[in-house]
């Protein structure tokens, strides 16, 4: 009778931990970033991030095809640690932040890809042009207690990898790679249930 008990107690513990998990998680913005990279006449790496990055989550540990994300980057944002080509990149020659001052991404489907993997299918709109692509993710981590209040937090990371010239930006070809990396880690915040 008590192995019994012990193994209700268990799966209801167990139970109670997927369900806190489960819901509406916010993107951190202080602990989040968008990063690129993109080869420079052919000889270097040139790397930058967007800094301002926001969004929510839905997470379901019992079931990944409930997942879902959907991030908004302020292309202002921009920052490859030099001004004149962080100026330029937020230009009509390249984002052309006026006309479009967000790149969005809207989860259509996810799915698991392995053991703290995840595969999320969704429509990508840089310049105002919309794409599908896949993010290859990783995690999300296990959830911890919020040290710095009550609730949860989690991370994960996300990389793909898109043509630029797909998405309308096309300015020096053979000066600047058309094959753009893009990685974004995410700290997901879910509050306490009230």
């Amino acid at each position: 009778m008590s192995r019994f008990v012990l193994t209700l107690v268990t799966a209801l513990a167990v139970a109670a931990t997927a369900a806190a998990q489960a819901g509406t998680w916010q993107i951190d913005p202080n602990h989040t970033a968008a990063q690129f990279s993109v080869r420079h006449l052919g000889v270097s790496t040139v790397r930058g991030a967007f800094t301002k990055v926001s969004g929510t989550a839905k997470y379901d540990p019992a079931d990944p095809s409930k997942d879902s994300l959907e991030v908004t980057i302020d292309a202002n944002s921009v920052d490859t640690r030099v001004e004149m080509r962080d100026n330029d990149l937020r230009s009509p020659r390249f984002f052309d932040v006026q006309k479009y001052p967000t790149i969005t991404f809207h989860s259509k489907a996810a799915k698991a890809a392995g053991v703290g993997k995840l595969k999320i299918t969704g429509d990508l709109t840089i310049h105002g042009v919309t794409k599908e692509v896949v993010l290859d993710v990783d995690g999300p981590t296990a959830p911890i207690k919020d040290p710095m209040g009550s609730g949860q937090r989690m991370g994960a990371s996300a990389t793909t990898k898109i043509n630029r010239q797909d998405f309308g930006i096309v300015t020096m070809p053979g000066g600047i790679g058309d094959e753009i990396t893009i990685t974004i880690d995410v700290e997901l915040v879910q509050a306490a249930a009230k």
